[in-house]
C-alpha cells in the first residue's frame, strides 16, 4: 500500500515514486487510482523540489499536509461545497538529489558528485581534481580546475540548458567570490547538477506524472484536480498541467524562469515554454515569492548563467519565479497579509516575505514553506468558485 498516514490527523497520503526518466518505481499508483475510483471530489498532486530523497519527501508531503489539515475553517467551508468534499492526497517522489552533504568523507563525495553527473572514470577524475583543489587552495581556480570544468560541461548530456549561456567557470566563480554562500570554487559544480535536474523535473512531469494525473482524471472524471509544486517541482507541476484537466495550479518558490508564460520572450524570438498552460487552468494559478529564498534569488540566475545583479525596478533575463514572480504576461499582484481576490482563470504573484522568512545558507529561506498562511493560500485556490 502507497498510503501514509499523517500524524496527529486522520488523513492519509499516497507517495508514488518514480526513475529519473519518469518511469513508476513499484506499481503504487494501482492504489491511487482504485482510491480515484471511490467518489472523490479533490485530488491534490504534491511535487518536491531539488534534493529531495525519499525520507525527505515523506516528511514534506506529511508537513504540508498537515498545515493545511490545521486549517479548521477552511475544510469547514470546503465540506459545506455542492457535492461535499472527498480529497484524494498523493505526493509524487522524482529522484533530486544533485548534491551530497559536505560532511561526508572527500572520496565518497566525489564518487556520488560524478554518479550524478553520470558516472565513469573520466567524470569521477574531472571531479576528483576540482573538489582536492577546492581543498588545498578554496580561493583559486587553477588551469587544471577550469579544463576539468569544461570537461564535465562538455560529456553531460543535456546540458547546459534551454536558457543558458556559453559555459564559464572562471565567470561564475568570480561572480561567486561575492557572495561565498553560493560556494566558492565549488560552485560550477553545483551548477552542472542544477541543469541535469532541472531538466529530470521536466522529464518526470511530462512523463510518469502526467500518466498517473491522466489516469486519476479518467477514473474520477468529475473530480478537481490540484497540482502544487515547490522549488523545481514547480517545473513538474507545471508540465503536468499541459497534458491533465487542473483546476488549480500553485507554485510555491518555483526554480522556474520568470519568462516561463511570456507572451514574448525578452530580446528572443518565440514565447515561454509553458505559455501554453494559460487558458487550460480554470482556477487561479497562484505564485509565491520571496526575498528570503536565497537559493532562488542568488542561485537560480548565476545557474542560468546571468552572474549578474540587476536593479531591483528591472527584471532580469535570467531568474525565477520565486524571486520575482511570473513576468511577461498579465498577473495580479499581492502580498499574503492583505491577499485581494483570486480570479479564476489569471496568475497571482503573492509576495510571501513575511511568512517565507528562515533559512540560512545557500539555500536561505527556500524550504521554509510549512506555514498557515501558506496553506490558506492553497485553500483561497481550490475553494475558489
Amino acid at each position: 500500500m502507497s498510503r501514509e498516514s499523517v500524524p496527529g490527523h486522520d488523513i492519509s497520503c499516497h507517495l508514488v515514486c518514480f526513475d529519473e526518466t519518469g518511469n513508476e518505481r513499484g506499481h503504487d499508483s494501482a492504489d491511487v487510482i482504485r482510491d480515484a475510483r471511490a467518489g472523490v471530489t479533490d485530488v491534490f498532486f504534491f511535487v518536491h523540489g531539488w534534493n529531495g530523497d525519499v525520507p525527505a519527501a515523506r516528511h514534506q508531503y506529511g508537513r504540508w499536509v498537515a498545515t493545511m489539515a490545521g486549517c479548521r475553517a477552511e475544510r469547514e467551508v470546503a465540506h459545506r461545497l455542492p457535492g461535499g468534499f472527498q480529497p484524494l492526497l498523493v505526493g509524487l517522489h522524482w529522484p533530486s538529489r544533485a548534491w551530497g552533504d559536505e560532511d561526508v568523507r572527500t572520496e565518497e563525495f566525489i564518487r556520488a558528485s560524478a554518479a550524478r553527473l553520470g558516472g565513469g572514470a573520466a567524470r569521477t577524475a574531472a571531479v576528483r581534481t576540482i573538489v582536492q583543489a577546492a581543498l588545498r587552495h578554496p580561493c583559486r581556480m587553477s588551469p587544471a580546475v577550469e579544463e576539468a570544468y569544461v570537461y564535465l560541461e562538455g560529456s553531460v548530456p543535456d546540458l547546459p540548458g534551454e536558457e543558458g549561456l556559453p559555459f564559464d567557470p572562471q565567470q561564475l566563480y568570480r561572480a561567486c567570490l561575492e557572495d561565498p554562500a553560493l560556494g566558492g570554487i565549488l560552485s560550477p559544480l553545483r551548477i552542472l547538477t542544477f541543469w541535469k535536474m532541472k531538466r529530470r523535473a521536466r522529464v518526470v512531469g511530462d512523463s510518469g506524472a502526467a500518466r498517473i494525473a491522466r489516469e486519476v482524471a479518467q477514473a474520477a472524471p468529475a473530480a478537481r484536480i490540484h497540482l502544487v509544486g515547490h522549488g523545481f517541482g514547480a517545473i513538474t507541476a507545471t508540465a503536468m498541467a499541459t497534458v491533465v484537466p487542473a483546476a488549480t495550479l500553485t507554485l510555491v518558490q518555483g526554480a522556474m524562469s520568470l519568462w516561463s508564460f511570456a507572451e514574448r520572450l525578452p530580446g528572443e524570438p518565440g514565447s515561454g515554454y509553458f505559455r501554453g498552460v494559460l487558458g487550460r487552468v480554470p482556477g487561479p494559478i497562484v505564485v509565491t515569492t520571496s526575498a528570503h529564498d536565497h537559493a532562488i534569488g542568488r542561485f537560480y540566475p548565476l545557474a542560468a548563467r546571468s552572474g549578474r545583479r540587476l536593479d531591483l525596478d528591472e527584471y532580469p533575463k535570467y531568474g525565477a519565479i520565486g524571486a520575482h514572480g511570473v513576468q511577461g504576461t498579465y498577473a495580479h499582484g499581492h502580498r499574503i497579509g492583505a491577499l485581494g481576490e483570486l480570479t479564476r482563470g489569471q496568475v497571482h504573484n503573492v509576495d510571501c516575505s513575511p511568512v517565507i522568512r528562515r533559512g540560512d545558507g545557500i539555500a536561505g529561506a527556500h524550504n521554509d514553506i510549512c506555514h498557515a498562511e501558506l496553506a490558506r493560500l492553497l485553500w483561497r485556490a481550490v475553494l475558489s468558485r
